[in-house]
């Protein structure tokens, strides 16, 4: 029967969820908890879990009742549809090969945690090429069986429906324009920005997290190399680092809550099923950025970020909210992706881009790819990483076999967030002074509404997007955006 076969998927469905669940508790014990000893341990764990969730996926009794299922309402057919995409894409892929592209993954990111600090690309670089290794047999598969090219495999499994001739357009308009910005609003060094014990700092952090919408009983808050957000509705575990300006890791906090509050307003009647889970990177990098940089870096927020400061760290002319709004719109290219300003971000992720679809496509040796990354670097944003670390290490994403292809979405999505303001606003009109008092219930209604609570009822993120906006994604939203905050006498 058509209903027991989807019921038999809904509960497989929510099995893998659960391992997957599972595996990404344990890959956040191991980035933040677990002793260096650990590891190795941890890493067979997350492989084997990760084995067996694969195995579930493309078992035939999947196959069978994907093929035998039908669905009676909208909610079930975008389910059912999501369930198909995920076994097609994972179905090509042995086992054994998934086992291995785990272990593989593990093994690089241990070797770059060392690394990075030291900016040693030479202890990294045979870890990079048995990544580059895996990554590059899996997409090759995935890609003949769908009928594209190997990169195009590695976006559809980050951005359903995206393809790299669309990407690479879209950044060639960026390209043709940012640098020219950049010259024009161009601020120097950096002024001074939240400075203080770190003990403060997270206090002030919490009470983002707090504001945001993310009390401490559904939300923690812990320390890594590199931030990151995991878990579910009721178990979301943000991390940040305070390595270097101690604002910059409240800004990655503001930028992380982004992702958590995507996570906590996904559709709650459908949590575990694949229709209940986000709609890709891309629409999971909009909803960072958009917090991070278009809402929180706006001068009404400054007004309530700077009451905050006063209150943990007392009165100083430093809290002044237009000096303040000075700061978070500072403009001045620097090597450190996590830490750049909206206007220079999206060139960074073009210099990730050319790498690793060179990396891909065989034209760059991994042995070269410290070297061309800074060279990409100097071309696009006029600076070059002074080692290894402040470069091609700055990220970890080369290490992780779900990494490849991830890159993009971070501009695609300050794309998307930014068409997401545009239409925001206009439905918003009190939005400035909500922020000013530090209200962010009205913005976390609209997105729940028209972004996170659709889940995957969408096909594709710019399916989502033409619903909230009314159009696909494109770049004239963030140029109107960058015009209207940095340069008003032109518009």
């Amino acid at each position: 029967m058509e209903n027991d076969a989807y019921r038999r998927l809904v509960q497989r469905f929510a099995t893998i969820h659960d391992v997957n669940a599972a595996t990404k508790t344990l890959d956040w014990y191991a980035r933040t908890k677990a002793p260096k000893a650990a590891q190795t341990g941890l890493g067979c764990q997350i492989a084997t879990l990760s084995k067996q969730a694969h195995e579930l996926l493309v078992d035939l009794s999947c196959a069978d009742d994907l093929a035998d299922a039908e669905a009676r309402e909208p909610w079930e057919a975008a389910n059912l549809r999501e369930m198909r995409r995920r076994h097609r894409l994972a179905s090509v892929l042995p086992a054994d090969l998934v086992e291995a592209q785990v272990r593989a993954s593990t093994h690089a990111h241990l070797v770059w945690e060392t690394a990075k600090p030291e900016g040693d690309f030479a202890a990294f670089l045979p870890a990079l090429r048995g990544v580059l290794e895996h990554v590059s047999t899996g997409a090759r598969i995935q890609g003949q069986a769908l009928g594209l090219s190997p990169y195009d495999a590695l976006l559809e499994g980050h951005d359903p429906g995206r393809r790299n001739a669309a990407v690479t357009s879209m950044f060639a308009e960026l390209e043709a324009v940012l640098p020219g910005i950049v010259d024009g609003v161009r601020g120097g060094p950096k002024p001074p920005g939240p400075t203080g014990k770190k003990r403060k700092l997270k206090r002030v952090a919490r009470r983002m997290m707090s504001m945001i919408g993310l009390p401490e009983t559904h939300a923690r808050l812990d320390t890594s190399s590199h931030p990151f957000t995991a878990g579910d509705s009721d178990n979301i575990r943000i991390t940040t680092r305070y390595s270097g300006r101690p604002g910059e890791a409240l800004m990655a906090v503001l930028h992380e809550c982004g992702h958590a509050l995507y996570i906590a307003g996904l559709p709650s009647a459908h949590l575990g099923q694949p229709v209940g889970a986000a709609r890709g990177m891309t629409v999971h990098e909009s909803q960072s950025l958009l917090i991070e940089m278009l809402v929180c870096r706006s001068r009404a927020f400054a007004v309530h970020y700077a009451r905050l400061l006063r209150d943990e760290f007392g009165e100083d002319g430093a809290w002044d909210p237009n000096r303040l709004h000075e700061v978070l719109i500072h403009v001045e290219p620097g090597v450190t992706r996590v830490e750049a300003d909206e206007v220079t971000y999206p060139l960074h992720v073009v210099v990730r881009h050319r790498c690793e679809t060179a990396l891909l496509n065989g034209t760059l040796d991994p042995a070269d790819l410290s070297d061309a990354f800074d060279e990409a670097m100097d071309s696009l944003l006029g600076i070059r990483p002074r080692n290894p670390g402040e470069g091609c290490l700055q990220d970890p994403h080369w290490t992780l076999m779900r990494g490849w292809g991830y890159f993009p979405t971070y501009a695609l999505g300050l794309l998307m967030a930014a068409q997401l303001y545009e239409t925001l606003r206009a439905a918003l009109p009190d939005l400035d002074v909500d922020l000013a008092r530090g209200d962010f219930a009205p913005l976390a209604g609209w997105l729940r509404e028209h972004v996170h609570g659709r889940g995957c009822f969408d096909s594709s993120s710019d399916a989502l997007l033409e619903h909230a906006t009314g159009r696909p994604l494109g770049t004239g939203a963030f140029l109107r955006h960058l015009e209207r905050r940095y340069l008003p006498g032109m518009t």
